[in-house]
């Protein structure tokens, strides 16, 4: 498992990695679909057909996480339909013990999300978890996804950390692969982002899904 002796800095993912992901699948899956049948008149099957191929276009890139531009692009309201539900915004198991657990050991902890800005606003205001740990950045800030190379360069620019004393905990593996090209040395994944769905098999990457055993090595 992790060498905690060997890390200072922990950069931590939101979605799905401290948060349950359920939000954000109910959101893009079920709600969006629905409303924009509902605007466009549209069978649910086809606008949900035509969203998700839609939307995939866009994986991987800033775009994809961009309310503003799913807002011009499909002509619905997103944060105020984000509001109707956030309700469902909420820890994973054992992730605010986990970031507890880890201002109490000293190390330096960072949440480094993807999500735009108005989404990340509407999950502080759900959660506080900005005061939980050191710093939260934003990739919007710096015009790059955590996919890319250009992200971690602008991060290690405003937030100087060692790559090979940093740990980074995130669901997504396109991320984990990104990081991993950067140099960073320890990377943690995890096994069931969205508490609805069933664990994943993770091949590549250390993976959890149960905080309390990464706080016990702690």
């Amino acid at each position: 498992m992790l060498d905690w002796q060997a890390i200072d800095t922990v950069l931590l993912d939101m979605d799905g990695t401290l948060l349950d992901l359920h939000f954000d699948s109910h959101f893009w899956l079920e709600l969006l679909p629905e409303r924009y049948a509902q605007h466009h008149g549209l069978e649910l099957e086809q606008a949900r057909n035509w969203l998700h191929e839609r939307i995939r276009r866009e994986q991987g890139a800033l775009s994809w996480y961009c309310l503003d531009y799913w807002t011009e692009q499909l002509n619905l309201p997103i944060v105020p339909l984000k509001r109707e539900i956030m309700n469902r915004i909420g820890f994973r198991p054992g992730a605010r013990a986990f970031l507890q657990a880890l201002r109490a050991s000293g190390r330096r902890t960072v949440i480094a999300t993807n999500a735009h800005r108005d989404s990340l606003s509407l999950k502080i205001e759900v959660t506080a978890i900005d005061t939980l740990v050191d710093v939260v950045i934003c990739s919007h800030d710096f015009g790059y996804p955590k996919e890319e190379q250009a992200f971690w360069h602008a991060l290690q620019e405003v937030e100087p950390f060692d790559p090979q004393r940093t740990l980074l905990v995130d669901d997504s593996l396109a991320v984990l692969a990104s990081a991993k090209r950067y140099g960073i040395a320890h990377l943690l994944s995890i096994t069931q982002p969205d508490s609805t769905q069933p664990e994943r098999r993770i091949d590549e990457y250390e993976a959890t899904n149960d905080f309390s055993e990464v706080i016990h090595a702690l």
